[in-house]
C-alpha cells in the first residue's frame, strides 16, 4: 500500500485545456478565471494536474504564484518567471554559460535584457519578453497566475495584467491555435472579479468561473487509503468522512490533519463517531472568531461591512444607495462621507477590507461573508 495519498483530476485538467483552446461551448481563449476559497486544493491541482496536461499537449506551462512572496511586487514575480523560462530556453542559465559570463538576452533582435538583473530595462516591456519567449520555444505558452488578485495591490502589478492582455492580443491575432493562453486563479472571487468588471480593467468582458471543489469521489478514495493504515474493526466510514469534509469547507488538508489528530490521540476505535463532531467544532471555532471580530466593530463599521457583503463586487462605498443603507442600519439621519471613509480605513487596518491600487474595495476573507450571511442576514437581517 502507498505510504502517501494522491488524488488526480485528469478529466478536469483536460476540460480546462480544451476551454483554453476554444473548444466546446465554454470558450476561454480570452482568459480562464477560476475562483475558489483558500485551502481547497486549487494550487495542488494546478501543479499536479493542469501543468502535466499542458505539457502532454506539447505546450509550455509557466506557473507563477503571486503569494510565494507577498513582500515582492507582483509585476516583478511575473516578469522574473518569464525571464527564467526565456533564459532556460536559450540555455544561458546552465553552469557552463554562467562560467563564461553569459547572462544577457537579445529581445526582438535589438533590445537586451540581463537575466541577472531584476525587472526590465526601460526600453523593454513584459509583452516584448513574452513575444520573444514565444518565438524561441515555437509552441503555445500557457501562463498560470495563481492568486492573481494580488496583482491589483500595486500599480505595477495592474500594469503587468495589461501587458499580459497586450501580449495575448498580439500573439493570438489570426492564429488558429492560441500562442498565449492565460489562466488566473484567486481565493477571493470579488477581488478576482475586479480584473473583468468594467472597461477600465484589463480583461473586461471575461467571466469568473467557480473552481470545482473536491467531491465525494475524493473522500471515498481517501477513506479507502486511510483504512489501509488502520487496524481491522477501527475503520472509517465513507459517509462520515464525506460529512466531515463538507463541514470543513471541502478543505483536504484540514480533513487529513483532523483524522491524524484523532488517531494520534488514541481514539482510532471511534474515528467515524467523533470525526463529524471534530469537524463541527473546528467550524464553530472559526465562526466564533468571526463573531468576536464583528462584535468589536463600531456601529458604522458594522454597517459598511454589512452593505459591502450584501452588494459584493457591485459595492460602491459612497453612492447615494450605500449612504442611505448605512444610515438605515445605524438609525441615523445624517452621515458624512468622511465618517464612512474613516470606517473603511479602520476595517482595512483590521484586515477585514482590501483595497485595490485604484481605490476599489472588496472583502478580505470570503469566509467572513459566509459566516455573516448564515448568522446575521439569516436572522434579523440587521447588524
Amino acid at each position: 500500500m502507498s505510504l502517501s495519498f494522491t488524488f488526480r483530476r485528469p478529466e478536469l485538467a483536460q476540460d480546462l485545456c480544451n476551454r483554453l483552446q476554444g473548444k466546446g461551448l465554454s470558450d476561454a481563449r480570452s482568459g480562464l478565471f477560476l475562483a475558489a476559497p483558500r485551502r481547497v486544493g486549487k494550487s495542488t491541482f494546478l501543479r499536479e494536474d493542469l501543468v502535466p496536461e499542458i505539457s502532454a499537449r506539447g505546450w509550455l506551462p509557466v506557473y507563477v504564484d503571486l503569494w510565494a512572496n507577498k513582500e515582492r511586487d507582483p509585476a516583478l514575480i511575473i516578469t522574473e518567471a518569464i525571464k527564467k523560462h526565456l533564459a532556460d530556453t536559450i540555455g544561458i542559465i546552465s553552469k557552463a554559460a554562467k562560467a563564461v559570463g553569459l547572462s544577457k538576452v537579445n529581445v526582438m533582435g535589438t533590445l537586451t535584457i540581463d537575466i541577472n538583473q531584476p525587472g526590465l530595462p526601460d526600453n523593454v516591456t513584459l509583452s516584448d519578453v513574452i513575444a520573444e519567449l514565444s518565438h524561441q520555444v515555437k509552441k503555445p505558452i500557457v501562463l498560470i497566475v495563481d492568486e492573481a488578485q494580488h496583482a491589483l495591490s500595486t500599480t505595477a502589478g495592474l500594469n503587468a495584467m495589461f501587458a499580459l492582455k497586450s501580449a495575448r492580443d498580439t500573439l493570438n491575432f489570426s492564429a488558429e491555435l492560441p500562442a498565449l493562453m492565460l489562466v488566473f486563479t484567486g481565493s477571493n472571487r470579488d477581488k478576482l472579479a475586479h480584473l473583468v468588471l468594467n472597461r477600465t480593467q484589463p480583461f473586461f468582458g471575461s467571466s469568473i468561473t467557480a473552481f470545482p471543489l473536491l467531491s465525494k469521489s475524493y473522500t471515498d478514495a481517501f477513506t479507502k487509503w486511510a483504512n489501509g493504515n488502520l487496524a481491522r474493526g477501527n475503520k472509517l466510514r465513507a459517509e462520515s468522512v464525506w460529512a466531515a469534509f463538507q463541514l470543513l469547507g471541502h478543505r483536504p488538508e484540514m480533513l487529513r490533519d483532523l483524522i491524524a489528530h484523532i488517531a494520534l490521540e488514541g481514539q482510532a476505535q471511534s474515528l467515524s463517531e467523533i470525526l463529524e463532531d471534530g469537524a463541527r467544532k473546528i467550524n464553530n471555532r472559526l465562526w466564533e472568531e468571526f463573531a468576536s471580530e464583528f462584535d468589536a466593530l463600531t456601529a458604522i463599521q458594522k454597517a459598511v461591512l454589512s452593505v459591502l457583503i450584501s452588494k459584493g463586487e457591485l459595492w460602491i462605498p459612497f453612492s447615494d444607495e450605500s449612504m442611505a443603507a448605512y444610515m438605515a442600519i445605524t438609525k441615523t439621519r445624517r452621515l458624512s462621507k468622511a465618517t464612512v471613509q474613516t470606517a473603511i480605513d479602520g476595517l482595512r487596518e483590521k484586515n477585514l477590507v482590501w483595497k485595490q491600487s485604484r481605490g476599489i474595495y472588496a472583502l478580505e476573507d470570503q469566509g467572513f461573508a459566509e459566516w455573516f450571511r448564515l448568522n446575521r442576514l439569516a436572522g434579523e437581517g440587521q447588524v
